[in-house]
């Protein structure tokens, strides 16, 4: 049944404005058939009825002045939507013309759909509910006040590294062109949510935004980001602050996780318009987000911008879709590599150990485990024929110490150590389970208990004594001890510690997005001017690898591919629909009667708050209608499973294990129904064997015995019936909640000795090249700070005197002698620097000189460059980039050379189609003093 114009008026339209605060009855806020008055036709003196030359329009939206804020056309629910659009734009003109003032906004609807025009200045779009007043005020001061944003300076102070610099200006150039979706891509440690925070400063300075919304998928990374925006913008009022549930109105910067902002968006008492944030940022934008949040970023549909840390060959292509980018074309990207080969480098490389045992590679069985362990168990009362794991089962079906034991010592071994070598640096254990992490800790506090249990501790996201200031979280970021985190999937993405210069994969690892994130938090190099005695120096970060997952990545470069699974509640409708319709087609016109009246209380408690069932209320309104279901054909029920069925996706709060067995049973009653005995027989032994789990010595389980004792005989099922499967969902469906977890899933625990099978150096940095260089550096400083003891040449230079020619070679043929590979030229190469001689690197290997790299002077020249011209363009700043590595790859520029390729990638006239005379000017300055 199709409304007409003045009941969708009255019994959709009138509510969605009052949901947003608009009383349709009070003349101050809202006028009704708002008279706009027109010029008369051409040649037409007299109005021939009392409405020519006036124009009605269904709605106008007062501001606090009395003045009109927004035009609202209303169309019946049984018309498009956009046949009102001409008609709303041509009532904002006219009313602008007989009012003057501000042209207001442009909304139009049929009660279902509801699309929002910013006239002159964006292309309509669908909305999911109607602006507050003071959210059409806000517009209205955006853009009337509003700067252009090609000339904001950005705050260098916040983020003023060049590649920074140039993903904001990409942003706000997008923004420009009236983008509204946008996905940065840059690698973990590279200033992410700096770069966001000052992007988000540029447009509020700029009067483009006042309320922004960061979105973050765990707590310690909002208490994070908090911090960050507490110091680069410490004037901005920020929620939540400590103690806040409720969300606050008055503030400017939101920080919230994705479940957080569900639960608000989804509460009627808190009242969140769609339309209160004017930027949102998604920080971790990957698939699993929208599968379970994508709600939120479909609630508010304002500028968003997606921030990922995950390579752009791996990113998911759904989304670069969600934010309207081509496949693998992100709006920015900046790449580990690019990072690390920079220079001076933005991150730190590392180096990877792998450590394999013999249990690890061969299993534990009669064949592996050593004649002693042998005799033990069989003390012990064991069997060992009977202990026969393949190396896979270790930390699953098997636990075995003395495998975990030999871990710890390599590691205590191998790590990379503080200044007095003796016990590890900042370092993150990742285990497998809560249980290994543990086994873990235990293990560290038995070997080494003169640090009293300081040492390694566990951080998981349940335990209340890991956040706020003097937790665990704080402690291992802040304090000495403890050295080593043991997590579990916590400290996997995120976590900033710079002084991280161990990571233990002490389990395997099968998605190479997480892969990357986890390898991420060693990445970040120190904060020179705040050193920590536990760390004064870091130039390379040490990965100990016990599962073999580089190896597996480089197999296997994304992974395992997961397969994408059909919610729970989506599969139970599924099956439902399935069930009706065999029903139906087998003449048991009863049982599809009883189905659809389970499935019309399902639908009626699909939830009402959520936007993607409001989205959906053209397609429910259709189910309201009874005739829809006095016979459902094959037509209406491919429309429930296509259109219907997928809405289900939005049901997050319910029983999960009473829900999986109704399905179960759903499933086999599916199976009697189509006469599938073979399959039917398979899932009724599933189900039998689920309710003999249950534990009678739980009171509540206790009275349903008979039922379930009954439900094991093989009487009860020859008997069963519909009014059976009813009773076992009703009744048994509930305590499936107290059945017993995994009973067949047992641990072994033993504690046999476990030996080294392999240690080996991986040759994996950037571009799988071993850090050579590092240790030549090393060698050369070593070796002459020893030598600067007894020898007089060395003495001299670091007593800051002369030294002649003659003592230079001299000096020079005994450091050769000492190490054949100590040459000028070598040094010139490690160090950097083309023009130095043999004595200055002497002088800065004594710290008597700074001895300035080539590509150092280079990158600082440029940054110095680009700090001062803060207007430049996005691809002027790409051109900058480029003419900055072609100078530290080649040495020299010639004029020429900035009007040929690489250049002309960029442009086809290089340097003269990018910058202006004047700019080249500089540009030739620059890049002649350096070259030169």
């Amino acid at each position: 049944m199709t409304k007409t114009e003045a009941k969708t008026r009255s019994e959709l339209i009138d509510l969605q404005l009052a949901l947003a605060g608009w009383n349709v009855k009070d003349h101050t806020q809202v006028v009704e058939e708002f008279d706009i008055i027109t010029a008369l036709p051409n040649g037409i003196d007299e109005p021939r009825t009392p409405y020519e030359g006036h124009q009605f329009s269904d709605y106008v939206l007062l501001g606090k002045d009395g003045k009109p804020l927004a035009v609202v056309e209303a169309k019946r629910t049984s018309k498009d939507a956009a046949l009102g659009r001409e008609q709303a734009k041509q009532y904002c003109y006219n009313i602008q013309k007989q009012i003057g003032g501000e042209l207001p906004f442009c909304f139009y609807t049929n009660g279902h759909q509801l699309y929002f025009w910013d006239l002159e200045n964006a292309p309509p779009r669908k909305i999911v509910g109607f602006p507050t007043r003071d959210d059409l005020e806000r517009f209205t001061y955006i853009r009337r006040n509003r700067k252009p944003l090609t000339q904001e300076l950005i705050n260098t102070a916040i983020a003023g590294r060049d590649y920074q610099i140039r993903a904001i200006r990409s942003v706000l150039e997008g923004i420009e062109k009236k983008q509204r979706e946008f996905l940065l891509v840059m690698a973990t440690g590279t200033g992410k949510t700096r770069t966001c925070i000052a992007l988000a400063d540029a447009l509020m300075r700029a009067g483009h935004a006042e309320k922004v919304l960061f979105l973050v998928d765990r707590i310690a990374l909002r208490e994070q980001a908090l911090a960050a925006f507490k110091e680069h913008m410490p004037n901005e009022p920020r929620w939540p602050n400590v103690g806040e549930k409720l969300i606050a109105k008055d503030r400017r910067i939101y920080v919230a996780t994705y479940p957080t902002m569900l639960n608000i968006i989804r509460d009627d008492t808190q009242h969140l318009s769609p339309h209160f944030f004017d930027f949102i940022v998604v920080d971790e934008s990957h698939r699993s987000i929208y599968n379970t949040f994508g709600e939120v970023l479909a609630y508010f549909k304002t500028i968003t911008m997606g921030l990922t840390a995950t390579p752009t060959d791996i990113i998911d292509h759904n989304t670069f879709e969600l934010f309207h980018c081509e496949d693998g074309i992100p709006t920015f990207a900046y790449t580990y590599e690019e990072a690390v080969n920079n220079v001076p480098p933005y991150l730190c490389n590392f180096q990877v150990m792998k450590i394999q045992t013999k249990f690890q590679m061969e299993g534990i069985s009669k064949r592996t485990i050593s004649l002693e362990d042998q005799k033990k168990l069989i003390l012990q009362g064991k069997e060992v024929e009977d202990i026969n794991f393949e190396g896979t089962q270790l930390e699953k079906q098997v636990v075995n110490k003395g495998t975990n034991t030999l871990i710890v010592r390599e590691f205590m071994e191998e790590a990379i150590k503080d200044g007095n070598g003796v016990l590890p640096g900042k370092t993150i254990f990742f285990c497998a389970t809560k249980a290994h992490a543990r086994r873990i800790e235990e293990i560290f506090d038995k070997l080494y208990p003169q640090y009293h249990g300081e040492l390694a501790k566990v951080l998981v996201s349940d335990d209340p004594r890991v956040y706020g200031k003097g937790g665990l979280l704080d402690q291992f970021t802040n304090n000495d001890m403890p050295r080593i985190a043991i997590s579990v999937d916590m400290l996997d993405t995120g976590i900033d510690v710079r002084e991280i210069v161990n990571l233990v994969f002490a389990k395997p690892v099968y998605s190479y997005t997480k892969f990357w994130q986890m390898v991420g938090r060693g990445t970040r190099l120190l904060e020179t001017n705040k050193p920590k005695p536990w760390c004064l120096e870091k130039d390379v970060f040490l990965i100990i690898d016990c599962w073999d997952n580089f190896e597996y990545f480089k197999l296997n470069p994304k992974g395992k591919e997961l397969k994408p699974q059909l919610a729970l509640p989506v599969k139970l409708v599924g099956l439902r629909l399935d069930k009706i319709e065999a029903a139906n087609d087998t003449g048991h016109a009863d049982i599809a009667a009883s189905e659809v009246a389970k499935l019309h209380l399902q639908i009626v408690a699909l939830p009402q708050n959520s936007v993607v069932i409001k989205e959906a209320a053209a397609l429910l309104a259709r189910l309201e209608d009874n005739n829809f279901w006095l016979t459902l054909n094959h037509d209406k029920l491919e429309f429930l499973r296509a259109e219907i069925k997928p809405l289900f996706r939005t049901v997050s709060e319910a029983d999960f294990k009473a829900m999986r067995f109704e399905r179960d049973v759903l499933e086999y009653s599916l199976a009697i129904l189509r006469e599938e005995k073979p399959q039917a027989e398979i899932l009724k032994e599933g189900i039998v064997e689920q309710i003999s789990e249950l534990p009678l010595s739980v009171p509540f389980v206790k009275l349903e015995e008979e039922l379930i004792r009954a439900a094991q005989t093989t009487t009860f099922w020859n008997k069963a019936n519909e009014g059976s499967f009813d009773e076992l969902i009703n009744k048994i469906g509930p305590l499936m909640k107290f059945r017993d977890k995994n009973p067949g899933q047992e641990q072994t625990y033993l504690d046999l000795m476990d030996e080294l099978h392999k240690k080996e150096w991986v040759e994996f940095g950037p571009q799988n090249e071993a850090v050579s260089v590092t240790r030549y550096r090393e060698m050369v400083e070593n070796l002459i700070t020893e030598l600067t003891e007894h020898n007089p040449v060395l003495k001299k230079i670091k007593n800051g005197q002369m030294v002649s020619a003659e003592e230079a070679n001299e000096l020079a043929e005994l450091l050769h002698e000492e190490h054949p590979n100590i040459t000028e030229d070598l040094l010139r190469q490690v160090y950097k620097n083309r023009k130095a001689r043999f004595i200055q690197f002497m002088r800065h290997i004594l710290g008597i000189e700074v001895l300035k790299s080539f590509p150092d002077e280079v990158s600082s020249a440029f940054e110095q460059f680009i700090r001062s011209h803060t207007t430049l363009n996005s691809r002027q700043l790409e051109f900058l980039n480029l003419l900055k590595n072609f100078i530290i790859e080649r040495e020299k520029l010639e004029k020429k050379d900035l009007i040929n390729a690489p250049f002309t990638v960029l442009h086809p006239q290089g340097i003269r189609g990018v910058f202006n005379p004047t700019e080249i000017n500089e540009i030739l300055q620059l890049a002649q003093a350096l070259a030169a």
